[in-house]
């Protein structure tokens, strides 16, 4: 079995990405903050990809989807992963996965109790 290698912080496009997730589900204010809040953060928290999962209430997507097959080929090879981005439930709502999603889904595929790095907000 692989092991994920994540980088040490997100990338730079990540958080653009974040916020144009985050823009479909809120006003493009909040988006805004949030994506700022996302950068600005400091702390990387791990959490377990199964966690994540259920946190979210979303569903584990399948292997051979195509994002999440790019991410576990690249878990194959060596290639370090990219830390999630997450807001905690907006009105007591469920996690947010604002940009990682296909990152968490391959990383349950390599070992659901994988410690994913995160930056929490919210």
């Amino acid at each position: 079995m692989s092991t994920v290698k994540w980088l040490d912080k997100p990338e730079k496009h990540d958080f653009q990405a974040a916020e144009d997730y985050l823009s479909l589900i809120m006003a493009a204010k909040d988006a805004a903050k949030y994506r700022a809040e996302l950068s600005k953060a400091d702390t990387i928290t791990h959490r377990k990809a199964k966690d994540i999962l259920r946190a979210s209430q979303l569903a584990l997507l399948d292997r051979d989807n195509k994002h999440v097959a790019s991410d576990l080929a690249k878990v194959a090879g060596g290639t370090p992963l990219s830390p999630v981005l997450l807001v905690r439930g907006v009105a007591r709502g469920p996690l947010i996965i604002a940009d990682g999603y296909h990152r968490v889904c391959a990383s349950y595929w390599t070992d659901e109790n994988t410690g994913i790095p995160c930056v929490l907000v919210g």
